[in-house]
């Protein structure tokens, strides 16, 4: 959605004061951190995509690769210890010919908006303060980026998300909806029809043959 330049490799943070089971270290994913961080959203996100219209998470493995390289992605990994047990992904603009993002909509409001593409806690860690962790550090980059808003998109099937996010005052944008109308289903294949007589057994038939070829 949003393409921002991210430094690639970075050096590893200094050690928290915390030991590591007691503390949550966040940092930019690296390569070597694709298979682990795409097994880690299949995880998350295995419930919540059998019952959505849209995958909540890349199509492909194979994107997500490729997002990696992308200008402009921010990718975070948190972990404790060395269990991953949050990701965030988010990024500064929007470009692409194939956006649906209108940025027109935010300038006009005067909002420069950090999107927040992924926001993904592991299941055994929520309620433990990963999400809330995820969020501060998103806000910090938006202050430091000078972004007025943070701007995301969530299922509304998806209670427990929007209570987190209603309760930190996200707030509802004029966003799409997806719908449905149901239509009356008609077979594409005509029902069994009563082959006629022949004319043989039918006394009232013409016994002078047809001349047109092809006759029902």
């Amino acid at each position: 959605m949003a393409r921002a330049r991210k430094p690639r490799e970075p050096k590893e943070p200094e050690p928290a004061e915390l030991g590591p089971s007691d503390s949550i270290r966040v940092r930019r994913m690296h390569r070597r951190d694709i298979n682990r961080v795409w097994e880690f959203l299949k995880l998350v996100f295995r419930s919540v995509n059998k019952e959505t219209v849209e995958y909540q998470r890349p199509r492909s493995k194979q994107r997500f690769e490729e997002q990696y390289d992308d200008e402009g992605i921010e990718q975070l990994v948190f972990e404790v210890g060395s269990e991953i047990v949050g990701y965030a992904e988010c990024a500064f603009e929007v470009t692409g010919s194939d956006n649906w993002i209108n940025p027109r909509y935010f300038a006009n409001r005067e909002m420069r908006p950090l999107f927040v593409e992924e926001l993904a806690t592991h299941p055994d860690y929520q309620g433990r303060g990963v999400g809330s962790f995820m969020l501060e550090q998103l806000q910090h980059l938006a202050r430091v980026r000078g972004c007025t808003h943070l701007v995301l998109e969530v299922a509304e099937n998806n209670p427990s998300a929007l209570s987190f996010y209603r309760k930190r005052n996200f707030y509802k944008l004029d966003a799409a909806i997806f719908m449905a109308q149901k239509v009356e289903q008609e077979p594409e294949l005509l029902p069994p029809r009563p082959l006629k007589p022949s004319p043989d057994n039918d006394p009232a038939a013409d016994s002078t043959p047809d001349k047109t070829s092809g006759q029902g």
